[in-house]
């Protein structure tokens, strides 16, 4: 059964161990395009999971991408479904 990763800010982790995630990958692609975003939201809200997420990205990671919205490609991000 799945659990909420309660505590955890790597997007590795919750990946290896099967945690809940809301996938935010299209925010990824919306970055890249338009630019500066500001991260405001109240506690406890994902902002540690999200920077992990560009970071992880942009690093190119792509096995950590399989089965979301969006596919980290050789150049970039594509939309994938």
């Amino acid at each position: 059964m799945k659990t909420l990763p309660i505590g955890i800010s790597s997007l590795e982790k919750i990946r290896a161990k099967d945690y809940y995630y809301v996938d935010k990958t299209h925010f990824v692609e919306k970055l890249g395009k338009d630019g500066y975003y500001f991260l405001s939201r109240p506690r406890r809200f994902g902002k540690l999971v999200f920077v992990d997420t560009l970071k992880q990205a942009f690093l190119g990671k792509k096995d950590l991408f399989k089965g979301y919205i969006y596919m980290i490609t050789g150049i970039g991000i594509k939309f994938i479904l």
